[in-house]
């Protein structure tokens, strides 16, 4: 994995800086996802039901989708900001859930940088652009405008 200054990558505003790993998202994961926020509508955990939906299947929670962001950085080739000592969320702009994840598909993250500013002496705010890729399928599963903040 590389590493870039901060004020090297914020010469890279506007492009895609990491692609991640495809990631198996089957029903195991979602059961589990389930299990941890207490969302257990039948779209998600029920297979006979959900099968009669437009769906065909159960369907991974969007949140869930939005939750791989940490795996998919960390399954990057995105590169590492030199010196940080520790990165924090910040919050989001704007997400969107566009197309459904059904239970057994990978998915992949794609990161463009859109924004990396000096906020404070050492403290950098970076946003990303966060589209996740269904594979095999036209549409993203999501895209969202992600803020973090990384202490150099």
């Amino acid at each position: 994995m590389s590493t870039i200054s901060p004020n090297d990558l914020a010469a890279k505003v506007g492009e895609t800086i990491g692609t991640s790993e495809w990631i198996l998202v089957d029903q195991e994961m979602i059961n589990k996802f389930a299990d941890a926020t207490g969302d257990h509508q039948f779209i998600h955990v029920n297979e006979e039901m959900a099968k009669m939906t437009p769906f065909g299947g159960t369907i991974a929670h969007g949140f869930l989708t939005l939750s791989l962001f940490p795996v998919m950085t960390a399954k990057s080739e995105m590169p590492k900001v030199e010196g940080a000592k520790m990165g924090v969320n910040y919050g989001g702009n704007k997400t969107r859930f566009l197309a459904p994840v059904r239970s057994g598909k990978k998915v992949r993250g794609h990161f463009k940088l859109l924004e990396m500013v000096e906020k404070r002496p050492g403290q950098w705010q970076q946003t990303l652009e966060f589209t996740v890729e269904i594979e095999g399928e036209d549409k993203p599963a999501l895209i969202a405008e992600w803020i973090s903040q990384i202490f150099v």
